[in-house]
């Protein structure tokens, strides 16, 4: 491993900050390659499998992105597991400095969702009311957070097929659909399509799709069959029971990606999330290399176990390597650290590899630790990522505060570092006034068994 010249590692990684937008869906287009995909059925509906969530009304309130994301969820979890989560919450308790009004994007649900602060149920949380209750926990977990953006047809498809429900944002509104001035929505047949590139305004759930959908069913003709089925957030009166199809010829659906949750287990008693950044994914820095590493500094409240880690990949078919340095004093520990990684020949504390793999899509991930690692009361400790991912110059998602709806972010109380070759390790707080986005997920040492390490 080689260092570089601090000056110039300095204005590098100035250079490479770059905020992901504002309140509207998205952040930067970006335009990523998959590979290919094997032959999927020419008809796929969820809701045929016992998986079409609860249909919901969402009002005069900006709130579609919230509940298409509660309904996701839900029909991932169903046909065995009935939940109703609260939209209101996602959209009030978020962190962001944010009104309802002022609609969310795919960065928030991430945020909300990574640090545990919900889904809660709706039954806490009712819709509508304007209030959230505060202290109140997430009913369930959600581990893994795939961002669809830049993807394929074939490759959304090959998504919602295995991982379920998908959200996305297409530009429709009211006037589109309830008066002729617009000739996008044919209300006989519930078909939807929109030949123009327009902006992105209102986000819907996709629940499959149908190849042979006819293209006479729109009232301005497509070029060809096919259509994606979805579930709006306009109630049961909208389409046939909240169902309309999307021409796959829509300009706008998927034009940006879209979200599909996975990994989602129920919330249990003595679970903990440390975390350097409470709103997440703000920004992304780097070294103008597809390698960097990063790291957050931590210390245990109690006796507890590691039981995942979570961080946010930027690109797709990211490789990762996760260490655990246990005894953290400096960063002389994480180049240490970096250095037994690469198998040099250094001196030092050792440090734990606690897993290493390759992630196929951006977005949020949980790698799961394997065997038992514990943390004693009051231990201060770190955990290192090194990250590939191909074609990225900036790498490491990071939290700054950028607009009026980040005022909240705080850099104070937060050590995190950043490190081209993982030599030498730069404070991102005292540098840069961001936090490297990741999480460390425990459960509590004397509920998991065993003595405490």
């Amino acid at each position: 491993m080689t260092g570089i010249n601090k000056k110039t590692m300095t204005a590098v990684l100035l250079a490479a900050v770059l905020t992901a937008g504002s309140m509207s869906c998205f952040g930067a287009e970006a335009s990523f390659e998959y590979s290919p995909l094997v032959r999927l059925p020419k008809y796929y509906n969820l809701a045929e499998q016992g998986k079409k969530p609860a249909v919901r009304s969402q009002g005069e309130l900006g709130t579609c992105w919230a509940i298409s994301a509660c309904s996701a969820i839900e029909s991932a979890l169903l046909p065995g597991q009935k939940y109703s989560f609260s939209p209101d919450h996602m959209s009030l308790s978020n962190g962001y400095d944010s009104v309802q009004e002022d609609g969310g994007d795919y960065y928030m649900i991430m945020s909300y969702l990574a640090d545990w602060k919900g889904p809660v149920n709706e039954s806490d949380d009712p819709y509508g009311d304007g209030v959230s209750p505060e202290r109140l926990t997430a009913s369930v977990h959600v581990g893994d957070i795939r961002f669809m953006r830049g993807m394929p047809q074939q490759r959304i498809k090959q998504m919602i097929l295995s991982y379920g429900a998908a959200q996305s944002s297409l530009s429709m509104d009211r006037a589109r659909t309830d008066s002729d001035e617009y000739h996008y929505y044919n209300e006989v047949t519930s078909a939807y399509y929109d030949p123009f590139v327009e902006e992105l305004n209102h986000d819907i759930l996709i629940l499959g799709w149908d190849d042979s959908y006819p293209a006479d069913n729109f009232r301005i003709r497509p070029r060809r069959d096919g259509a994606w089925i979805c579930q709006n957030t306009w109630g049961e009166d909208f389409g046939e029971d909240g169902i309309f199809h999307v021409s796959y010829e829509d300009r706008n659906l998927f034009r940006k990606g879209g979200l599909v949750y996975s990994d989602i287990h129920a919330a249990v008693a003595g679970e903990k999330v440390y975390e350097q950044d409470s709103l997440g994914w703000l920004g992304r820095q780097g070294y103008g290399s597809e390698e960097c590493w990063f790291a957050g500094v931590f210390e245990a409240e109690q006796a507890e176990v590691v039981t995942g880690i979570g961080f946010y990949t930027t690109g797709p078919y990211t490789a990762y390597r996760i260490l655990l340095i246990p005894d953290y004093t400096d960063r002389e520990d994480l180049a240490r650290a970096a250095g037994e990684a690469g198998n040099e020949q250094v001196s030092g504390s050792p440090s734990r590899i606690l897993a290493a793999g390759q992630i196929a899509n951006p977005g949020f991930h949980t790698v799961p630790v394997t065997g038992e690692v514990s943390l004693r009361e009051g231990q201060r400790f770190a955990v290192a990522v090194w990250v590939d991912s191909p074609g990225e110059s900036k790498p490491v998602a990071v939290e700054l505060a950028k607009d009026r709806y980040t005022q909240s972010v705080t850099t104070r109380g937060r050590e995190t570092w950043l490190s081209r070759t993982g030599a030498v390790w730069e404070n991102t707080q005292e540098a840069y006034q961001t936090n490297v986005c990741m999480k460390v997920f425990t459960r509590d040492k004397e509920l998991s068994g065993g003595p405490a390490g």
